[in-house]
């Protein structure tokens, strides 16, 4: 079990990778939520243990971190499938912004891919109905998605599809978005997100700020507040500050753009360097990335040699289940041994390709929304709202007692809890009614009080920054004045130095101040020697 307790985010990183058969793993992590629904990405290079603040059962899902800049290009067809689910996830959850026209195309693709040709003996009228593709879509969208399935895809391989629709999200300005809620300085809602090309910001419905990781100079963050420096064309420089809900949201965003920059920009993980969130005079967070950069990263991918892994197909309950891998830890739980010793011994075990066929379609609720042209219809909505996806990752279903406690713990399971979620969490009477134990119900009460407790928190970090400051700028005028006075009692025959020693003052200053305290220092050092030298 000890053996667990002390693995790094590493070990664990390359057993869920050894399962999957996976060796293109550097665009993946694992991402985990906190009890204050604070998302993380687990780093590799600390202990397990000591990065999670709720108890156990840990969860933990394997996610797309790094989102490829050219999906074509990956070398095997397995981390394709794997970036085609999360692609698929961000769309269903309103990351991906898209017109009609482009949004019909991606669904139909999904169908292809899913589903095989068009059977009018298997799919009757209204079978793209029973899939749910976007948060909200009308049926003109479904017929659209439909007409486009029956008639342009037919005879595409599974394969074929995944691809192209990974090639048309690519052109997509919110293509690789993870978002970060934030307010902009004049209080109005924002996104930020980091892509394999650069830094945006999104607002309504609208990409509103790029910048290029070229031009992207530096991050910084204190407290709730996030600055982003950049130089643009012309010498041009300029600063974005936002402003996040908590400044454990903002440490996260902070350290997602450094990883980020450090990922896309540079040409070799060896010009990485430990980042500082502050300043020299103010004691900040300081990180470092971890890992192969993408140049690295493909030039390792041309050298794979080994035969296309296959990817299986199995019935609809696999479908979109693939990416939603999760792994439950528990110290010292000995159903947690034996899962990852069968997690590190067995054979590698493929995702699963779902195909769906006759009436095993998931039936889903769809949204009547009104049908809006092609020209600027937004399928998330009329705002860029990401509601699911900035809500705790969902992860596989477990019992309702369980389901109970990690929504309370801040990390609901499924899509359909994260709705639940979403709409509002559980008063203490609906965890008491549950048969929830009463200490757990006294923790949701107590959240207001812990709010009280960060603002004072925030208070005492502020005076210690000033202490901090105080401090150092006395040391420093301590250590001028005693360089000034060696430089004019020393022989160097300079004529500054001179001048400054014929002066009235310094001559004061020299006989009645300085000649008396050395006299007083050598006295106690040579009374400091003799008790020494008779020890």
């Amino acid at each position: 079990i000890l053996e667990f307790r002390d693995a790094k985010g590493q070990y664990l990183f390359d057993l869920i990778c050894h399962h999957l058969n996976l060796l293109e793993k550097d665009y993946f992590g694992i991402r985990y939520v906190d009890p204050d629904k604070q998302r993380h990405w687990l780093e590799f290079t600390k202990s397990i243990s000591k990065q999670m603040k709720s108890q156990p059962p840990f969860i933990m899902c394997l996610r797309v971190k790094f989102y490829p800049p050219d999906p074509a290009a990956l070398k095997e067809e397995i981390t394709r499938y794997l970036v085609f689910l999360q692609i698929k996830r961000d769309l269903y959850h309103g990351r991906l912004l898209c017109k009609t026209s482009d949004a019909a195309m991606l669904a139909a693709y999904i169908l292809q891919a899913e589903i095989g040709d068009y059977d009018p003996g298997k799919h009757p009228e209204g079978y793209s109905s029973k899939f749910q593709f976007f948060p909200k879509h009308s049926e003109k969208l479904e017929r659209r998605i439909a007409d486009i399935h029956k008639t342009e895809l037919i005879g595409q391989t599974p394969e074929t599809a995944e691809l192209k629709f990974l090639q048309k999200a690519q052109m997509l300005e919110t293509y690789g978005v993870d978002p970060h809620p934030c307010k902009d300085v004049s209080g109005n809602p924002a996104f930020l997100a980091f892509t394999p090309f650069g830094f945006v910001v999104l607002q309504g419905n609208k990409r509103v700020h790029f910048l290029k990781w070229n031009e992207v100079t530096k991050l910084k963050f204190e407290g709730k507040t996030f600055h982003i420096y950049a130089n643009q064309k012309e010498d041009k420089k300029i600063i974005l500050t936002y402003f996040a809900p908590t400044p454990e949201a903002c440490k996260h965003l902070w350290k997602c753009g450094v990883e980020n920059q450090a990922f896309y920009k540079l040409e070799k993980s060896s010009q990485v360097r430990t980042v500082s969130s502050s300043n020299l005079f103010f004691k900040g967070s300081r990180f470092r990335y971890s890992g192969r950069v993408a140049k690295e990263v493909m030039e390792q991918s041309a050298k794979i040699k080994r035969e296309p892994p296959e990817i299986h197909s199995l019935g609809p309950r696999m479908l979109g289940k693939a990416l939603d891998f999760f792994l439950s830890l528990s110290y010292p739980s000995s159903s947690t041994h034996s899962g990852l010793e069968s997690l590190r011994d067995s054979a590698h075990s493929t995702p699963v390709r779902s195909m769906s066929y006759g009436d095993s379609f998931i039936p889903r609720s769809r949204s009547q929304a009104m049908d809006s042209g092609d020209g600027t219809a937004v399928i998330s909505s009329e705002t860029y709202s990401p509601s699911d996806s900035v809500l705790p990752t969902p992860v596989a279903e477990h019992s309702l007692e369980m389901a109970v406690s990690r929504q309370i713990n801040g990390a609901p399971c499924s899509i359909e809890e994260e709705k639940e979620s979403e709409a509002g969490t559980p008063t203490v009477g609906d965890v008491t009614e549950l048969g929830v134990d009463s200490r757990v119900a006294g923790r949701v009460q107590s959240a207001g009080g812990e709010a009280a407790l960060s603002e004072t928190e925030q208070v005492n970090k502020f005076v210690l920054s000033v202490l901090r400051l105080l401090l150092v700028t006395i040391g420093l005028l301590f250590v001028l004045l005693l360089l000034l006075i060696i430089l004019t009692e020393s022989d160097l025959d300079i004529a500054f130095l001179r001048d400054i020693r014929q002066t009235p003052e310094f001559e004061q200053f020299h006989y009645e101040y300085f000649c008396p305290l050395r006299r007083w220092f050598a006295c106690k050092l040579r009374w400091v020697g003799g008790l020494l030298i008779n020890k």
